[in-house]
């Protein structure tokens, strides 16, 4: 049978992921937001609790745990904000490769680094290549011990608070996607240029911006896996364990989206009760009860498999697309529960809706997840 129950030492992670949240990301997350400010000293504590650190294995300072405990915080910090959910992810987005791909070496200098609050972004998407990843064009050239590193990427997440970068580039562009590789670039390097942090619609506190990569010497050594052209594979194996904690960073978000119109429904009244009891709002706010039910669950099945070590590629999918889909579509909802307070800033729903959006567009976007979702059936075939 299917066994959906929680372990004693997973309900007591979910616990302090969701005490941490509550204490340490929802009394500053308006803030965070109207200013832009990113949210380090938050990061600093999650990060000393253990928090972002679960999936890097303990013989480089993390907790060995697998994608399911992962996802359990995530869903928290996406119930505390949408914003501090995703600027606290982007560094295990960038460990990712390493865990699954990186040498001895690289792990030890790199994801211990991590583990002690270092951190990092994944530079993937460019001005012309977002979700066509096989159209990137920054290119990596051996010269003797070194790669001279050349292109610009552009919606790094993370990019201005990073201390190393995961960088995507070809080394062999007549192979196509088979002939890209994949690098550590520390972000002190000489030739590495941050673009203004961008003013985002939603998620203001994490710091998007482009990087711009001139002659930048990296040492061979930090070529990850030790070999070229398997760049494509890590970045890919990298998406299908950053999905499944993506889609519960919306499922959080839509969670904490439909207790405050649960609350708010119950407290203000029209015709003389309070509008839950009105089956208009009653059966809306029922719908995202369903919805966020639904994407747990497939974020959770996604999960389960990564660790299982399983391939994950069509679960990962189900989840993102959907929980993304959802996210939004119950956080609209709760704007229109809270009527012309929705529409404003004073209640933290509109908030929520602007933050939901874009989990719509980055890492895959929504119709990216259907390609690979109908790529995925064919195979099954």
């Amino acid at each position: 049978m299917v066994d959906f129950s929680l372990s004693e030492e997973q309900r007591m992670l979910q616990e302090a992921a969701r005490e941490f949240a509550a204490a340490e990301v929802k009394p500053h997350a308006e803030k965070w937001d109207r200013e832009s400010t990113f949210p380090r000293e938050a990061i600093r504590k999650a990060n000393e609790l253990g928090l972002l650190t679960v999936k890097i294995p303990e013989e480089y300072g993390g907790y060995g745990m697998g994608s399911f405990e992962e996802v359990l915080i995530c869903e928290e910090f996406g119930w505390g904000d949408p914003g501090f959910a995703t600027a606290s992810g982007s560094t295990m987005l960038a460990s990712y490769p390493l865990i699954t791909g990186g040498t001895e070496d690289q792990k030890q200098r790199y994801l211990s680094k991590v583990a002690n609050g270092c951190i990092a972004a994944y530079c993937v998407t460019e001005p012309g290549a977002g979700s066509d990843v096989q159209s990137i064009r920054t290119q990596a050239v051996r010269d003797g011990d070194d790669y001279v590193v050349n292109g610009s990427k552009m919606w790094i997440t993370g990019a201005g608070q990073a201390d190393w970068f995961f960088v995507l580039a070809y080394t062999d562009r007549e192979a196509g996607y088979r002939g890209m590789s994949s690098f550590i670039v520390d972000a002190d390097s000489a030739g590495v240029v941050l673009g203004k942090k961008e003013e985002n619609m939603g998620q203001r506190c994490s710091d998007t911006r482009a990087v711009d990569f001139n002659d930048v010497r990296v040492p061979a050594e930090n070529l990850i896996g030790g070999e070229e052209n398997g760049g494509w594979m890590n970045a890919m194996k990298a998406f299908d364990l950053s999905r499944p904690t993506i889609s519960a960073h919306a499922v959080g978000n839509a969670r904490g989206a439909m207790e405050e119109a649960l609350r708010y429904a119950n407290e203000r009244s029209t015709f003389g009760k309070p509008i839950y009891r009105h089956q208009a709002i009653s059966f809306m706010i029922a719908d995202m009860a369903t919805k966020i039910e639904a994407a747990r669950l497939l974020t959770w099945c996604a999960a389960k498999k990564a660790d299982a070590g399983e391939r994950n590629t069509l679960e990962a999918a189900h989840a993102k697309r959907f929980s993304a889909d959802m996210a939004m579509e119950v956080t609209t909802d709760a704007v229109q529960v809270f009527g012309g307070y929705g529409y404003s800033e004073e209640y933290p729903v509109a908030r929520r809706m602007r933050g939901a959006k874009v989990v719509q567009i980055f890492e895959g976007s929504s119709q990216i997840q259907r390609m690979i979702i109908g790529r995925e059936l064919l195979r099954d075939m």
